[in-house]
């Protein structure tokens, strides 16, 4: 009857601590995002792994999730060999990673997400990278752009925007393909830049661009209204 009673006791414990640990899983999450809709957690470890602050495997899976302004239709993540302050968490003290974590996952964002983020920092500062190598003798230092409106189409992405300057303000218009080069690579291909109507670039030059070693995209579709992503990308401490 005591061994009974100890083995429920040590089970009632690390049924606490996993609790514990999936609840700060999910703060540390619901932090690192303005909003969230939907967020499931599951945890996959033994008695030992979790006491030592080693998880080998976590799922979470989110809808209608928004980081830094980019709005996320829908995230599937998987991460393995992650390890965390398990003590500080215990004594209520928020989640912190130890090391880097790899994580695998798919994305999606639907059209409308991607126009509700369209002003957002990430995607207006990678717009206008992307404009700057297209255009890099034309005139912008006197002008402000504003991004307005994205259109996906099957491998092919349109973005509408409006040059302000002192005169006048500009309609523009940029079409390109997109496509996956390397894991870490995408390729601009088939552009086409309209400045009121009339053409500034429309030629064959293709343009690359590197996310970085952080990144592993498997696969990037472009569909009608909608994106889809999926790989790996390295979240560091």
């Amino acid at each position: 009857m005591p061994e009974k009673n100890s083995q429920a006791k040590g089970a009632n414990k690390i049924r606490i601590i996993t609790n514990v640990l999936t609840t700060a899983v999910k703060l540390w999450l619901r932090a690192q995002v303005s909003h969230v809709s939907q967020l499931e957690v599951d945890i996959k470890a033994s008695d030992r792994q979790l006491l030592s602050g080693r998880i080998p495997w976590v799922s979470i899976s989110a809808n209608d999730a928004v980081y830094q302004g980019l709005h996320i239709t829908r995230i599937q993540l998987v991460a393995e060999n992650i390890q965390v302050n398990i003590g500080a968490v215990l004594k209520g003290q928020p989640l912190r990673l130890l090391a880097t974590v790899p994580v695998v996952g798919e994305l999606i964002v639907d059209e409308k997400d991607l126009n509700s983020s369209v002003s957002s920092e990430l995607l207006s500062t990678a717009f206008n990278e992307v404009l700057v190598k297209l255009l890099p003798e034309h005139c912008l230092k006197s002008k402000q752009i504003a991004w307005e409106k994205i259109i996906l189409e099957n491998h092919r992405i349109i973005l509408a925007a409006i040059l302000t300057c002192p005169s006048d303000n500009t309609p523009l218009e940029i079409s390109l393909n997109l496509n996956l080069v390397s894991n870490q690579k995408l390729r601009l291909s088939q552009i086409q830049v309209l400045e009121n109507g009339a053409p500034l670039v429309a030629g064959n030059e293709d343009y690359h661009l590197d996310l970085g070693s952080d990144v592993e995209i498997q696969e990037l579709s472009v569909i009608p209204a909608q994106l889809i992503c999926r790989g790996k990308i390295n979240v560091n401490p």
